[in-house]
């Protein structure tokens, strides 16, 4: 059942990528970004990872589509339209990016597995030193506060820096209007 899940969750952000690829109008191809963040989000749950999921969908699909349709509102419509060109070198950066990621994949251990590194070193360690090396009774908040303390506050970074950006643009300066001045001289 989860295989089927994920293959549907899967083929879902590939239409959703091909619809944001295809789309000629601003407003609509916020939205399927959020759309597609929130799939993206729904898959990290699946994986398990409930911390990574959460930071997902609040900057993902909250924050940025927010930014996103922030920007379209502050900005003027202009009637001229992009042109659209094929750029050999992109793809060849795109596709050499892919195949180095891909790449970069083959010595991790296979998902799920028990024989992993993490679980078969670190979470014993975690869970019987834990508390003695934070000194915090709670075994998650040690893992999230302490041992991956520069992981959970580079989360938190972007979090709040999204936040500071979404409150600039909303707060933009207007320029005020000066009623009944004639500009003729």
């Amino acid at each position: 059942m989860a295989l089927t899940i994920d293959i549907f969750l899967l083929l879902f952000l590939i239409a959703t990528a091909i619809g944001i690829l295809r789309t000629r109008h601003l407003f609509a191809m916020a939205m399927m970004f959020g759309l597609y963040s929130l799939l993206v989000a729904s898959l990290f749950l699946l994986m398990d990872a409930p911390d990574v999921a959460f930071t997902e969908a609040a900057v993902g699909t909250g924050i940025a589509t927010v930014l996103m349709l922030a920007t379209l509102a502050a900005t003027r419509r202009s009637s001229e339209k992009p042109r659209q060109r094929f750029s050999p070198s992109a793809l060849i950066i795109t596709l050499s990016t892919t195949a180095l990621l891909f790449y970069g994949t083959l010595d991790l251990p296979n998902f799920g597995d028990p024989q992993a590194p993490l679980h078969t070193e670190m979470a014993g360690r975690f869970i019987e030193q834990g508390q003695q090396d934070t000194g915090v009774p709670n075994l998650v908040t040690a893992v999230l506060a302490s041992y991956r303390g520069f992981d959970t506050l580079g989360e938190v970074t972007v979090v709040f820096t999204a936040g500071v950006g979404v409150l600039l643009l909303l707060k933009r300066r207007r320029k005020p209007v000066v009623r009944g001045k004639s500009h003729a001289r």
